[in-house]
C-alpha cells in the first residue's frame, strides 16, 4: 500500500536532494539503487528505507543529518512535535503553490473536502461533487500525480473488479500569503505519519 504522505513529499523532496548532494551525487545513488532495487530515486523515496539504505552506503552516519536536511526544505516538523494535533508548516514554495491552486479550484477544492474524512471510489467523488465526468477525472489525475489524493483501499465491482478508492493525507488546511510567500500549514492524519516510511526514518 502506498503512503499518501510520501506520494505528497516525494516530488518536492527529490528536488531538496537533488540541491543538496548536486546532480552528479544524485547519478551515483540513483545507479546504486538500480543495482541493489532495481528502482530510479522516484520510487525510492516513496519506499524511504531503500533509499535510505543506500545513501548509508555512501555517507555512513552522515546520512542522519542530510536526510533532516533534505526534508527540512520542504515541511517544518518542530512545531509538531511541540504540538499533539500534528500540524507541519510547508516550507516547499512548489508544493505550498499546489495546495493554493487546488484549493483556488472549485471543483478539486470540492474534490478534497469529499476526501478528507473517509476514501471515496472516483464514480462516488463526482457524484458527490457534481463535477462533470471529463474534467473531473483529469483533475483527480492531477491531484494523484501531485500526491494530495492517494489510493489506499478498494473495493470489490458487482463485475468482480477492484475499484481504486481515494483519500487525503491532511485533515485540514490553513493558508496565507505572508510578504508574497504561500503560508500553508496542513494537519496530517494519524495514520498517514505512523505508515510514513519518510518520517519513521527522518529524525528531525
Amino acid at each position: 500500500m502506498e503512503n499518501s504522505l510520501d506520494n505528497l513529499l516525494a516530488p518536492s523532496l527529490r528536488k531538496s536532494i537533488e540541491v543538496n548532494l548536486g546532480k552528479s551525487t544524485l547519478n551515483k545513488i540513483e545507479q546504486r539503487l538500480m543495482e541493489r532495487h532495481g528502482m530510479g530515486i522516484g520510487e525510492a523515496i516513496k519506499d524511504f528505507y531503500k533509499f535510505d539504505s543506500v545513501l548509508r552506503e555512501f555517507f555512513g552516519a552522515g546520512a542522519d543529518g542530510l536526510e533532516a536536511k533534505f526534508l527540512q526544505n520542504i515541511i517544518d516538523l518542530k512545531q509538531h512535535k511541540k504540538s499533539a494535533d500534528n500540524w507541519v508548516t510547508v516550507q516547499d514554495q512548489e508544493l505550498a503553490k499546489t495546495f493554493l491552486e487546488s484549493f483556488a479550484d472549485e471543483d478539486k477544492k470540492a474534490i478534497i473536502g469529499t476526501v478528507m474524512e473517509k476514501s471515496l471510489s472516483i464514480s462516488d467523488i463526482l457524484e458527490q461533487c457534481k463535477v462533470p465526468q471529463t474534467s473531473g477525472y483529469r483533475k483527480i489525475n492531477q491531484m494523484v500525480e501531485s500526491g494530495l489524493l492517494i489510493s489506499n483501499d478498494c473495493e470489490t465491482a458487482a463485475d468482480g473488479k477492484n475499484i481504486k478508492k481515494y483519500e487525503t493525507a491532511f485533515n485540514n488546511v490553513k493558508m496565507d500569503i505572508e510578504k508574497n510567500k504561500v503560508a500553508v500549514k496542513i494537519q496530517l492524519k494519524e495514520n498517514s505519519m505512523v505508515q510514513s516510511s519518510i518520517l519513521q526514518i527522518v529524525r528531525v
